[in-house]
């Protein structure tokens, strides 16, 4: 509670709402606020700003695993006619594509969208301010275009197909386009006296996928849990790990932070988390998850600047995690081996570095560096008998067991790096061959 009050106080901010959840359940909530005897709770709608950007993202890899487009596509394939058809939809989801990283003015988070009624008004004469593809650029227009795109394939609004395939499948029945109440009020706080203004609420029209949304800090720890393990009725496990990847350019400077599809990525403190940041005028807002520790955290205000609504969510969420850390899964011996994949385990020789080969609950395999540094990486079993590499330098490689004619192991293959069961074992399979004097001394 002392770090939601210190945010409050030192943000100077009219109310704030900090939560924490773990393995899909609310573990802490708090709040604070100016008014004596009134403070909002964690079903209190406060405006998100960009992380809506998130929920737009969720709706484009659903068209991707639907099969109704490719990630690779230019925007053309799909929404002909904007005069950006060349940028492909990953570079959207990235913030890679080079577009502004605003509308033409005037500003508009604090004017009517009738103001940009069509895509021409929110791009602009000049949208492209940098290279396709070639930096990190934030753009809010991208994920306007995101939205349209999803509206021209889905046939139906983006605040449509947001409820019917987000909202009301993983019972997100706080969270909407519009506020409604309980919701706390937008405030501007004057930078040099204690005293505030009233900001104002503005519908987003066609810019409403890059920061439309209210919700409440329980609804966001809901959406949480569902960025870290997936729901197959939104999007499968696998979809939302491809999400949490990096998959964007960090800026110079910057280099504890990245973007996936659609997710800011951010490490420190030994962890990563995944979520996203937001801000509109009157709001500031914070979501992110620790995937490996189940570990949520939820901050949202109302003032349009001063509090750290960012920062505090990271922070309520290693309080949490650094005070309880994660219990391991019990240890539990497999149910059934295969004897061939048993008798691959054990120690394995790339040149002169030895490795331990180990077999996984899932019928997947580790391979581990036996001592030093080294490439370690996990392994998924695929059909064909091979297995992809999940992470590190090995990820999306394929290890497989090389026979002899006679049915006898050989080597491993990973890569076209050899792995022999002796260091340069005589007639093994290294390229290059083995010195015949074999080892020797000085």
């Amino acid at each position: 509670m002392h770090r939601v009050a210190l945010a409050q106080s030192e943000g100077r901010a009219p109310s704030f709402v900090g939560a924490v959840g773990r393995d899909g359940r609310t573990v802490w909530a708090g709040s604070r606020s100016c008014v004596e005897g009134h403070a909002p709770d964690a079903d209190t709608q406060y405006r998100i700003g960009s992380i809506t950007k998130v929920f737009t993202a969720v709706l484009v890899i659903r068209l991707r695993d639907e099969g109704l487009l490719d990630l690779d596509d230019p925007l053309e394939k799909h929404l002909p006619g904007t005069g950006v058809g060349e940028v492909t939809i990953a570079q959207l989801l990235t913030h890679s594509a080079g577009l502004a990283a605003e509308t033409p003015s005037p500003w508009w988070e604090r004017t009517s969208a009738t103001l940009r009624p069509t895509l021409d008004a929110v791009l602009g004469e000049r949208p492209l301010v940098h290279p396709v593809g070639r930096r990190h650029h934030y753009s809010n227009p991208g994920y306007t275009l995101l939205g349209s795109l999803v509206e021209a394939v889905r046939g139906r609004s983006w605040e449509e197909s947001l409820r019917s395939e987000i909202l009301e499948p993983l019972g997100l029945h706080r969270t909407s386009v519009q506020p409604q109440a309980p919701h706390a009020g937008g405030w501007a706080v004057h930078p040099w006296a204690d005293v505030m203004l009233p900001e104002p609420s503005e519908d987003l029209g066609l810019m409403a996928p890059a920061g439309q949304l209210w919700s409440t800090a329980d609804d966001l720890l809901r959406f949480a849990l569902f960025l870290a393990e997936g729901d197959d009725r939104v999007l499968s496990a696998r979809s939302l790990q491809e999400m949490r990847t990096p998959a964007s350019p960090a800026e110079a400077g910057t280099w504890d932070g990245t973007y996936g599809l659609g997710l800011q990525i951010v490490g420190g403190a030994g962890r990563t988390l995944v979520g996203h940041s937001g801000s509109l005028p009157g709001f500031v807002a914070g979501l992110w998850v620790s995937v490996e520790e189940g570990v949520a955290g939820v901050a949202l205000a109302n003032a349009t600047s001063g509090p750290m609504a960012a920062v505090v969510a990271a922070e309520l969420l290693g309080i949490v995690a650094d005070a309880e850390p994660r219990l391991p899964e019990p240890w539990r011996p497999l149910s059934e081996v295969d004897p061939e994949l048993l008798a691959l385990t054990g120690p394995w020789y790339w040149g002169t570095y030895a490795y331990g080969l180990r077999l996984a609950a899932d019928g997947g395999v580790a391979l581990e560096p036996l001592r030093g540094a080294g490439r370690n990486a996990r392994f998924q079993a695929r059909p064909d008998g091979t297995w992809s590499g999940l992470d590190g330098y090995f990820a999306g490689e394929t290890l497989r067991v090389v026979r002899r004619e006679d049915g006898s192991v050989s080597h491993l293959d990973l890569g076209s790096f050899v792995f022999t069961r002796e260091p340069y074992e005589q007639g093994g399979a290294v390229p290059g061959g083995v010195d015949e004097g074999g080892w020797r001394g000085l």
